[in-house]
């Protein structure tokens, strides 16, 4: 039997949250409708300035993740007025990633936060809300990330063809489709780029990388980039904003100082294109499929194809968003809760067993 789950995700570009209604069953997850709300741009400050902080009081904190909610409520109001076949008391449940502030898998006292309160948006919503879906993988000796491999192989998974696909987000995250699923974070994916541009062109993202396109590729200032201990390790991995952030970009660029902006522009996406395709090359795929933000980046697209010598596609091509899939994988992920249904993640974030992952509201 059928169910209709909403999956809510602001990811780590901090580019607007996305909504993806879905109906979903043991056989499908289908794509109902879909909508995107914009991040509002005093609280993504706010939240960025969060993240790597060690001067956050419990008062911050906590309005913070009150603020965040109210936001989530918002935006999911705004879709429940232009859902056109449904109504929200059609909604089973609602899986609420959250906004990653720190992400720490790897220390004598692991854990994964996002904040976002679902005890919020239960209480106003009156709906179901899973939420925290990675600590008990943490518990585990996971990595408590990346989770949308496990979602990758429901809807892209070919017996005919070998695909690796590949979210860009702010990080990048890489999943090999084969006999056995794996996957991992490569690295930053847009959140580099989008700082950088902001800083020196005052926008949001650098559309279809025309910026870059006009610098030219300053291979010592590359090499330094991928020096960087995180790209020498193997999977699994994963990686976030507490580590790839504003201050790593500034301590390689202080000793670059006489680089163009659109070189040094240039450079960055080359170290993304690079460290997804070096994470590759031990796989023998056929088809890299995008999916993301980054999709939309034309050339960074078009670098990854030259690089890896593959065939790349959208994953819209394939008839699945590029914009909701990650929405998506968190709708899938409530109705695993829901359902009391491990999630296949062992071989992915290296926990020591699969389990049951969210905490139910509701």
């Amino acid at each position: 039997m059928s169910q209709l789950y909403i999956g809510i995700m602001s990811g780590t570009s901090f580019d607007g949250i996305d909504i993806a209604l879905c109906r979903i069953s043991s056989k499908e997850c289908y794509l109902l409708e879909s909508f995107e709300y914009p991040f509002e741009q005093q609280l993504k400050e706010r939240l960025m300035q969060s993240i790597g902080s060690n001067n956050l009081s419990f008062q911050k904190f906590g309005e913070l993740d009150i603020a965040l909610a109210k936001l989530y409520h918002e935006a999911l109001e705004a879709f429940f007025t232009q859902m056109q076949s449904y109504t929200k008391e059609d909604i089973e449940a609602i899986g609420l990633h959250g906004q990653t502030v720190w992400h720490q898998p790897q220390a004598n006292h692991s854990f994964s936060l996002q904040l976002g309160s679902a005890a919020y948006l239960y209480a106003q919503l009156g709906i179901k809300v899973v939420n925290d879906f990675r600590n008990v993988d943490v518990a585990l000796g996971g990595q408590g990330a990346p989770f949308a491999p496990a979602f990758h192989k429901e809807v892209f998974y070919s017996e005919t063809k070998k695909r690796a696909i590949v979210n860009i987000g702010g990080m990048a995250n890489i999943t090999i489709l084969d006999d056995k699923v794996t996957g991992w974070d490569s690295g930053c994916g847009n959140v580099l780029l989008d700082y950088f541009i902001e800083k020196t062109e005052q926008k949001q993202y650098d559309k279809d990388g025309a910026f870059a396109r006009s610098g030219s590729l300053n291979e010592q200032l590359l090499h330094r980039f991928l020096s960087d201990p995180y790209f020498q390790k193997s999977a699994p991995k994963s990686t976030g904003r507490e580590y790839f952030n504003a201050e790593w970009l500034e301590r390689v660029l202080v000793d670059f100082t006489t680089v163009s902006n659109a070189d040094i522009q240039r450079t960055l996406l080359e170290l993304t294109a690079l460290s997804i395709v070096n994470d590759l090359k031990p796989f023998e795929i056929e088809q890299i499929i995008l999916c993301g933000g980054g999709a939309h980046n034309s050339f960074l697209l078009q670098r990854i194809e030259q690089l890896s010598s593959k065939e790349v596609l959208k994953s819209d091509i394939l008839g699945i968003s590029s914009d909701s899939l990650e929405a998506m994988a968190f709708a899938w992920l409530a109705y695993k809760r829901i359902n009391n249904q491990k999630v296949i993640l062992q071989d992915i974030t290296g926990a020591r067993e699969n389990a049951i992952l969210g905490a139910l509201y509701g």
